[in-house]
């Protein structure tokens, strides 16, 4: 197990190792794989994932929610992160689990804290695509989002972490055994990336590797087994993960 550099066209993309950790000053190992010969884990296991939510005024619309004034923030659990493939299991407590498509931020070195504006933008490493899986029928049960937000194998990461993308506007789309459920853009959050990172500096401490989830768009909706959920952000890649019963 180790971290990679995507390298190539998107006919011949290959993977090259690298030594340690992708911060800082990269070095090659002399591996070299094809990509469709890798098992892609999450690209980053962080220590904390912070999620807003209401971020898309469509999406608090389709709950019945208004939007906030002033970032609404929760966390999940490390635990519940999985990569590219790895199945989301849908646990017993909950009948009603739903996708939720969103564009996800890594926190670089040296990581941030009461960051500014411009400290939030050079504490970015790059961004990759999520899945905040939610059990809705607990989240409603509970009020607090706890519970309904971090079941193992409800935070997919991936596939890859891009690095120098803008993502003023981009598409956020999620499909569902190939028909498209959300389809969103990244100039419609309601707070923006620079103002989310600064926002959650304020209230913890980011460590490099951490991830800040940036809300969904309209079109939640729930998943069961046997289904496939993709979730693609433009620019990045598709995230793709199976869903299973969990017994």
């Amino acid at each position: 197990m180790s971290f990679g550099v995507v390298e190539g066209d998107p006919d011949g993309l290959t993977v090259a190792e690298i030594e340690g950790h992708p911060f800082g000053q990269i070095s090659f190992t002399t591996q070299r794989w094809a990509l469709a010969d890798v098992r892609l884990l999450s690209p980053i296991l962080p220590s904390k994932v912070v999620c807003v939510g209401r971020n898309y005024a469509d999406h608090a619309a389709e709950l019945g929610n208004e939007v906030p004034k002033e970032p609404l923030l929760f966390l999940k659990p490390s635990t519940s992160v999985i990569g590219p493939r790895d199945a989301i299991r849908l646990p017993p407590q909950s009948k009603q689990v739903e996708h939720e498509a969103e564009l996800a931020v890594v926190i670089g070195p040296p990581g941030a804290r009461r960051a500014d504006r411009a400290a939030a933008e050079r504490a970015i490493f790059g961004y990759t695509c999520a899945n905040d899986v939610t059990a809705r029928d607990l989240q409603k049960a509970d009020v607090q989002f706890t519970r309904a937000k971090g079941f193992d194998s409800f935070c997919p990461l991936g596939p890859w972490i891009t690095t120098g993308l803008d993502v003023g506007d981009l598409e956020v789309r999620c499909e569902v055994n190939e028909e498209v459920r959300q389809l969103g853009r990244t100039k419609d959050l309601v707070f923006d990336v620079p103002t989310l990172v600064s926002y959650v500096s304020h209230v913890m401490t980011l460590l490099p590797g951490d991830v800040i989830l940036t809300g969904t768009p309209a079109g939640v909706s729930p998943i069961m087994a046997g289904d496939n959920v993709v979730v693609r952000v433009e620019g990045i890649g598709d995230l793709a993960n199976p869903v299973v019963a969990l017994d």
